[in-house]
């Protein structure tokens, strides 16, 4: 895993080739416009969830919260790209919604804690996103999909393609890859339907005025939203589960593998009495030399228990810990506009604009 310092240097060595890599993002984008490289159309209802830089952006709990709400209405599918599974499989069913099929070594680990966390909800992996979905209508498991890290997949066609943005890194001043975080040029978010600022808790609006009256004057028709992170649960390995506040004076060492880790250690920070951190890569797969390295640092500090997320957790439960092993499990709160607004347009209403 690099260290920000490393990222940094390397995205720097990186600008050079910059404007190539935006061109060639362009210029796909525009082919796919133009119907030059096929693109598929599902005969279901297809939503997106992306975002246009690489780390975490809330992906998972969007696709959680999106899943809950729309589960009421209509039979919902996941298509996920299953990305850090082993399977060489072209399309594998991880979930039909009553029992799960695939492990996380086999799949990935968001597409199982989605199978976990979504009972009633089909998911499937496939490097061809629209092959996963063809399998889900075909086999009458679905018939509104919710395409897992989609923004970019142009070769499936969507209806409603949802962008979102760590409320704590704007996009603005950032380069496009390799000279900086952005997957393609800020003009790919003429795409997209509408925007979604996660992480807005309490104390960060300030510093997103600017972002957020950047993408106001660059993308005036695309009504943007604010989700923020609410603990939900908190359970041990074994699981057995317990109030927040009843960790409150509990000396705990945190980790985790997800694409924003300073996030999640926010979230602890406001609750918990975290005396130890560690930061593994996204998807990292947990070994015992890792647990056990862990287990000896929250020792050194006087640590009584470690705690990670939900995500993380999927990896390790075959894992015995000689302490305690926490899980904080963390929920996308949305406002009822936004509802709305995903409501309207799955069933085919143009809601006005909403900012």
């Amino acid at each position: 895993m690099f260290d920000n310092r490393s990222l940094n240097t390397l995205f720097l060595l990186g600008r050079i080739f910059s404007p190539l890599y935006s061109f060639v993002m362009r210029l796909r984008a525009a082919l796919y416009a133009r119907g030059v490289l096929p693109s598929t159309r599902l005969p279901v209802r297809v939503i997106s969830v992306g975002n246009l830089t690489m780390g975490g952006t809330g992906k998972t709990p969007m696709v959680i919260y999106l899943c809950r709400l729309l589960a009421k209405h209509r039979r919902v599918g996941i298509v996920s790209r299953g990305y850090g599974g082993k399977s060489r499989q072209p399309i594998n069913l991880v979930s039909d919604g009553k029992e799960i099929y695939q492990s996380p070594l086999e799949v990935g680990d968001e597409p199982v804690l989605l199978a976990q966390a979504l009972p009633g909800v089909s998911v499937v992996t496939s490097k061809k996103r629209a092959r996963g979905g063809e399998y889900l209508a075909k086999h009458g498991l679905a018939d509104l999909l919710i395409l897992d890290d989609g923004f970019q997949h142009l070769a499936l066609q969507r209806d409603l393609d949802l962008v979102l943005f760590a409320a704590h890194a704007p996009v603005q001043s950032m380069w496009v890859f390799p000279g900086g975080w952005l997957r393609e040029p800020h003009s790919a978010l003429l795409r997209s339907d509408c925007f979604v600022l996660t992480g807005m808790e309490s104390g960060v609006y300030s510093k997103t005025a600017p972002f957020r009256a950047w993408l106001q004057e660059s993308f005036p028709k695309t009504p943007i939203f604010e989700g923020r992170y609410e603990p939900v649960r908190l359970y041990r390995s074994g699981g057995e589960e317990a109030r927040v506040d009843s960790l409150l004076d509990t000396p705990l060492f945190a980790f985790c593998g997800i694409g924003n880790p300073q996030s999640f250690l926010q979230t602890l920070e406001q609750t918990f009495s975290i005396r130890g951190w560690q930061a593994f890569a996204d998807h990292h797969p947990f070994s015992r030399e890792d647990i056990d390295s862990l287990v000896a640092q929250a020792l050194a500090i006087g640590c009584s228990g470690l705690i990670t997320t939900e995500k993380d957790f999927v990896k390790m439960q075959d894992l015995e810990l000689p302490l305690p092993l926490w899980i904080l499990a963390v929920e996308l709160q949305m406002g009822p506009e936004f509802d709305q607004f995903v409501l309207d347009r799955i069933s085919g209403r143009s809601p006005l604009s909403i900012r």
